[in-house]
């Protein structure tokens, strides 16, 4: 017996696993090289998704690099304890910005409507600047995950995780079914 579409968010889980990415060549140097970096959207989102009742199983810091993104993406998608994989940064018009090039062939469903609200509630704040924004997400039915793509601004991470969370059990019933 099916559940009723109206009760699919219900049905859904209530916690999900999360592994937090976070894409940025300049800090990946400095932690290479020993440097004192920072990163302030990682940690948004791990104590977001903390605070919001969820599981932060994993945290990752590489560079703008195709190769190197979708590989680690790739073998998350393999793991069990994974719901959800939020990248942060990468998303934007600059050359190394390839975060969106490295996980869209991933997708088996672009949750187009995702990045379409990310830009309208985003337009609110920061104007029309948000058209330079690719944040996206998309779902992969092997396994039933998510795959979220944010800018690397912690308003960004905070807004997209807004966003994520308020349908996070529903689009994970409906991945999973």
């Amino acid at each position: 017996m099916s559940i009723p579409r109206s009760m699919h968010r219900e049905a859904g889980p209530k916690t999900a696993s999360f592994f937090v990415i976070t894409v940025s060549t300049s800090r990946f140097n400095a932690k290479v090289s020993g440097q004192p970096y920072t990163d302030e959207s990682g940690d948004l989102a791990e104590s977001m998704l903390r605070q919001a009742g969820h599981r932060v199983v994993g945290r990752e810091l590489i560079k703008d690099d195709l190769v190197m993104i979708r590989s680690l993406v790739d073998s998350l998608l393999l793991r069990d304890d994974v719901d959800v994989i939020v990248l942060t940064g990468g998303t934007g018009l600059a050359r190394s910005d390839v975060t969106i090039e490295a996980i869209r062939p991933l997708f088996e469903k672009e949750l187009e409507g995702f990045g379409e609200l990310f830009r309208q509630v985003s337009y609110q704040k920061i104007g029309t600047g948000v058209i330079m924004t690719r944040a996206t997400a998309g779902g992969v039915a092997r396994g039933g995950k998510l795959i979220v793509a944010l800018p690397g601004s912690p308003d960004g991470v905070k807004t997209g995780l807004e966003i994520i969370l308020q349908e996070l059990p529903h689009i994970l019933y409906i991945i999973r079914s």
